[in-house]
């Protein structure tokens, strides 16, 4: 399984639009630490100018003087500035905002938590630099996915490509927990916070009960919410909202939260030593799987689409709905689909008409219902996915 990064092609694109003025141009690349972000860069501009404020004494030099970055790139002109991790050193950003406005430099700007640059930066650019997020690896990235090894340890890319991965998760959570959570001093209460996230990975992938948790964690409810926030702020999690359009039926109003990566949600639950096929476990992981596949492709293919969940308070659920019903998807991990599988996706049918219902699951070839359900392999619809067909 050994195989280097670098002959994976990452499917992001990195392009922003250029100051008609000076021809500069700048974006942010925001994704969690190990997902590739540096790799991908010294490939996609070996000529540019690095600067690696991991190094400590560079981010100490230029955080006493900032100003520093404006001279070296006066005297060198270089044609692209990336600068990796800036949030070690926010007020770096007041003099990419000069440069942005007086020379025609390409600045990527690098970053694995947005927390610590909306606290100190005063100034974050607004509206001169393009967003970008780097995912874990996706299938289009692997090509040939080892669906087993992946929903155990995840597609960070020094997890997937190695052959031993489980020491490298511990370490990894270790260090999380280390840089992002106590050095950038998101809390005190590292016991607490250790607590809140065990309790996270127990109800990954299903509603946010902000009380039971702050119960079980030993914290008050305000304090979940703002652990939450952590979550988010250093790309570790996500939220996938309800849809919300209302017909008849009462809906829920309550947010899913899932953990960036299905290896890691999988390291911080108390139980996941294995993930044995038929487990809820398993299932859990393959849906995780899916929704993080599609989420990847909606944001590397720069869609305008909302990714949302459907659930009556009655308990019919659809696990993902792409659009505005665009499609509704529903991920079984069995290796065959039972008429109780397709109860969620008839009871949203019942009331809407999404154009595509889908099950996404282990068979071994596509079926249809009667009634227009498709039953898919996973593998053909992430292939459909990545080639533009699952929405149209």
């Amino acid at each position: 399984m050994s195989q280097r990064l670098s002959t994976l092609p990452r499917r992001l694109q990195l392009s922003s639009p250029v100051n008609p003025v000076t021809g500069s141009s700048a974006a942010f690349l925001w994704g969690a630490r190990q997902t590739g972000k540096t790799t991908l860069l010294h490939e996609r501009f070996p000529t540019a100018r690095f600067y690696d404020l991991l190094d400590t004494t560079l981010a100490a030099e230029l955080s006493v003087r900032p100003r520093l970055l404006r001279e070296q790139v006066l005297a060198q002109r270089p044609e692209t500035v990336v600068v990796d991790e800036i949030q070690h050193v926010p007020s770096l950003l007041e003099e990419v905002h000069w440069l942005l406005e007086n020379t025609p430099t390409r600045f990527i700007l690098c970053a694995s938590s947005a927390r610590k640059l909306r606290r100190n930066a005063k100034n974050l650019l607004g509206g001169r630099a393009v967003d970008f997020f780097l995912h874990p690896l996706t299938s289009d990235e692997i090509g040939d996915v080892d669906l087993p090894r992946l929903l155990r340890y995840g597609a960070l890319p020094p997890h997937y490509l190695v052959d031993e991965p489980k020491p490298l998760l511990r370490a990894y959570l270790n260090n999380y927990l280390k840089q992002e959570i106590i050095d950038e001093s998101a809390t005190r209460n590292i016991p607490g916070f250790s607590r809140f996230l065990q309790m996270v990975a127990l109800g990954h992938g299903q509603q946010v009960n902000y009380s039971n948790i702050a119960r079980e964690a030993g914290v008050s409810t305000s304090t979940v919410r703002n652990y939450y926030q952590i979550l988010d702020d250093t790309l570790l999690g996500f939220t996938l909202e309800p849809w919300r359009r209302r017909k008849k039926r009462r809906l829920v109003e309550t947010a899913k939260f899932y953990l960036f990566d299905v290896g890691v949600a999988n390291q911080l639950h108390p139980e996941a030593r294995t993930i044995d096929e038929g487990t809820d476990l398993y299932g859990r992981a393959f849906e995780h799987f899916i929704v993080n596949e599609v989420r990847a492709w909606i944001e590397y293919e720069g869609l305008d689409l909302p990714l949302t969940f459907w659930r009556t308070s009655s308990g019919f659920e659809v696990d993902l709905i792409i659009g505005d019903l665009d499609a509704a998807i529903e991920c079984k991990s069995g290796r065959e689909v039972r008429a109780t599988d397709l109860k969620g996706l008839r009871a949203l049918r019942e009331e809407h008409r999404p154009r595509r219902s889908l099950v996404v699951s282990r068979v071994a070839e596509p079926l249809r219902t009667d009634d227009g359900i498709e039953i898919v392999p996973w593998s053909q619809f992430l292939r459909e996915l990545w080639a533009g067909g699952i929405t149209g």
